[in-house]
Order: C-alpha cells, then sequence, then structure tokens
C-alpha cells in the first residue's frame, strides 16, 4: 500500500512518535511524506520515506496530485484543528479529493490507530484491486 504522512508543525513529534510505535506495520509498505514530516520520521524511524515538498512549499498539493490520480491508498495527516494556517485551503483539498476517491484518510491519533490496526488485519486491502 502506498501511505501518505502530513503533519502540521504543532503535530509533528505526533507523528514522530506514532511512527516510531508502528513502524512494524509501516515498514511493509510504501511511504511518502511531506519534506519537514519525511525527514523527522525517517530520522526517528530508519523507514524508507519519499519526500516532496514541504507543506508550505507545495508538499500538500503533491500529494494531493497523487491522490487525485489513485496513487495513495491511505492517508495519515495530523492536523492542527486550533491554530488558522494560511495554506488551509489545501487542507481542505486533500480531505476533499480523499472523500471523492474513497481513499481511507486519518485526521488525529484516535483514527490514524483504527486505520493502522486495519491495515494490520488486512481489513484495507480492497485498495489493493482499486
Amino acid at each position: 500500500m502506498n501511505i501518505a504522512l502530513i503533519a502540521h508543525d504543532v503535530k509533528k513529534e505526533l507523528m514522530v512518535q506514532f511512527c516510531i510505535a508502528y513502524s512494524g506495520i509501516l515498514n511493509n509498505h510504501n511511504i511518502c511524506a511531506t519534506g519537514t514530516t519525511g525527514r523527522l520520521v525517517s530520522e526517528a524511524t530508519g523507514l524508507e520515506i519519499t519526500r516532496f515538498l514541504s507543506g508550505t512549499q507545495g508538499g500538500g498539493e503533491q500529494i494531493a496530485s497523487r491522490i487525485a490520480y489513485n496513487e495513495i491508498d491511505m492517508v495519515l495527516f495530523f492536523r492542527d484543528p486550533i491554530t488558522a494556517k494560511p495554506d488551509e485551503p489545501n487542507d481542505m483539498t486533500i480531505l476533499r479529493l480523499c472523500d471523492v476517491h474513497n481513499i481511507p484518510i486519518a485526521t488525529n491519533m484516535a483514527t490514524a490507530e483504527v486505520l493502522i490496526h486495519g491495515l494490520e488485519r488486512g481489513d484495507l486491502d480492497w485498495r489493493l484491486y482499486k
């Protein structure tokens, strides 16, 4: 499966900790991420991660384009729901594209854990036959 990782600045450490905890599962999949998130996760876990630009430089848009082409099977997007961000319309694009293309997306730790355990059990294998 192709899994995309995105995390707002205040959620990057949470994403790193999540990926450390679930590196055994994530290691069996193709991981891509926005630049800084990808670097931090890779350094902490040793996971091989395809890194795009940082979010502020268009990394979110790069992931969104891959979602639109059905090249991403799952998105873990740890969002900061409190602080307004100038690139928030881009965040909504990612959410909308996941809805349009039926891509499972987690926007917080609780939903990420549900998806990662489902991934481990094979609940998301239907994405392989898209």
